[in-house]
């Protein structure tokens, strides 16, 4: 399940909740008989905007750190979320029987069927089936999306033969890796606060997210029941922990990204009285609210504007997969208005927002041919553009430049985690081996935002303490951990 990576950190498409924009001189693709200059003033500009020298970078980490002890300390004051997950314990790998999870995590949701066989078999067997959730849905009412996702779940459950079947009066039970904010009361309890990710869905924020699962289960006449409702960072922790007891701290960069870490209650004063065994409860940070000293450009801003949540998750629309190819492309809109890039005119479709996803730039940005072809297919198929060599090398650094500082700014978040971690423990997290768990599409398939985020990690921390830290790719982790945690939670 999970895969790991030794730097010496020892590192082991979506359409967007954008309102429409006119842009001027939006037509169909034109092009001049003339070779387009590099509009090298733009790109100079835009490579310096959205410099990470390492001071800047220490900054972020310092302010991430700062901005976690503020969190911890009230419930609505200054500082990040740092939400309570109740989560007080991790699988030991003693958990046996059958159990599900379900993964709303984005554009899509996973139902997951795991078999665990306790500590000598550990997982034996995994089923799943990912849907994608159409567009409509993420604007739809509540009782429209769950009873699409319990549609799903009912689907996958039809499908199991006679291994599968409960003795009579057992529920299933099932996790249910829900990875918005919520504000959680309980393991199996929680309130929702707003959705991200481009969701919109009416009548859920201020409810039970579990109340309004279980009625959509009752209405497909599904016998579940969610013992554990947990985010896809505590899933991703839960399951990196079930097979490396140095997990530390999952992140997910995906479409969305956030970070969770393993705390001690004596350090939660917005806590104070809440008793727990191990006395340690996973806090999930919400990271994606962070914006202390960002370098932000003017296409930031628009796109910030332009969005459902302005002025809210500014760290999220610069790290995060949902919004890096929007980015790109409103660079390249000003730089072919402003120095005639691509020709004469803006192509009509290069004005459609989101156009261009973060799939596409690192497919562009793993195309190494001389005459950088399936560039110029993307750039044509996509965005309606013809291009020469020169303009497709500007796109390149374009997207180099976007994804440099996104996986770098991600690598200082992870660090402020570490340092605040360590401020606490003295020597347990640099001085010995301490794990990162990070699972999501963006980690996984874009190997420059990977270098550039392991990159990062270890120019903040010296070679020395960068020896103890690991970074894994924990590759579907969140779906895992979620039915470890039903497991870990079951009521049998």
């Amino acid at each position: 399940m999970s895969v790991s990576v030794s730097v010496t950190v020892t590192v082991t498409s979506t359409v967007g909740p954008f309102l429409p924009r006119s842009h001027r001189r939006s037509t169909t693709a034109v092009r001049s008989n003339k070779v387009s200059v590099g509009p090298t003033r733009l790109l100079t500009k835009l490579k310096q905007d959205c410099a990470t020298p390492l001071p800047l970078l220490h900054h972020v980490a310092d302010a991430m750190s700062s901005e976690m002890r503020a969190g911890l300390s009230s419930v609505d004051g200054p500082g990040l979320p740092m939400i309570p997950t109740y989560v007080h314990t991790l699988p030991s790998g003693n958990e046996k029987g059958l159990f599900y999870a379900l993964d709303l995590g984005g554009t899509n949701f996973r139902v997951l069927r795991v078999q665990l066989g306790g500590k000598d078999d550990r997982v034996i067997d995994v089923d799943f089936d990912q849907v994608a959730i159409p567009h409509d849905l993420m604007f739809a009412t509540s009782e429209e999306l769950f009873d699409f996702i319990a549609l799903g779940l009912a689907k996958f459950v039809d499908k199991e033969d006679s291994r599968f079947h409960f003795p009579p009066g057992r529920k299933r039970e099932i996790g249910f890796t829900f990875s918005f904010p919520v504000k959680q009361t309980s393991i199996d309890s929680g309130i929702l606060i707003k959705w991200t990710k481009g969701f919109a869905v009416s009548g859920t924020v201020g409810r039970d997210v579990v109340a309004c699962l279980n009625e959509a289960l009752e209405r497909q006449g599904l016998d579940m029941r969610v013992s554990a409702l947990v985010n896809d960072t505590v899933g991703t922790l839960a399951g990196a922990e079930y097979y490396d007891n140095d997990a530390k701290v999952a992140v997910i960069l995906g479409t969305g990204t956030n970070a969770c870490y393993i705390e001690k209650l004596s350090a939660i004063p917005k806590l104070q009285g809440h008793v727990s065994s191990s006395g340690k409860m996973i806090i999930s940070t919400e990271w994606g609210a962070f914006s202390n000293g960002l370098p932000l450009t003017v296409f930031d801003r628009e796109m910030d504007a332009a969005s459902i949540n302005p002025g809210h998750h500014i760290f999220e629309k610069t790290i995060s997969g949902m919004y890096l190819g929007e980015i790109v492309r409103r660079v390249l809109v000003n730089m072919a208005e402003e120095e005639g890039l691509f020709g004469i005119s803006v192509p009509q479709k290069l004005s459609m927002p989101f156009i261009l996803g973060t799939p596409d730039l690192s497919a562009m940005q793993q195309d190494n041919s001389g005459d950088l072809q399936a560039v110029g297919s993307l750039l044509y198929d996509k965005a309606g553009l013809e291009s020469n060599l020169s303009e497709r090398k500007t796109v390149l650094e374009v997207c180099d430049t976007i994804v440099k500082r996104g996986g770098s700014l991600a690598g200082a978040g992870i660090v402020g985690i570490l340092q605040k971690m360590e401020e606490d423990s003295k020597g347990l997290i640099f001085g010995k081996r301490s794990v990162v768990a990070i699972d999501g599409g963006l980690y996984e398939n874009y190997p420059q935002y990977r270098t550039y985020l392991q990159h990062s990690v270890k120019e903040l921390l010296g070679t020395e303490k960068s020896n103890n830290v690991v970074i894994e790719h924990s590759k579907d982790g969140s779906g895992i951990g979620g039915a470890l945690l039903a497991a870990s939670n079951s009521m049998y």
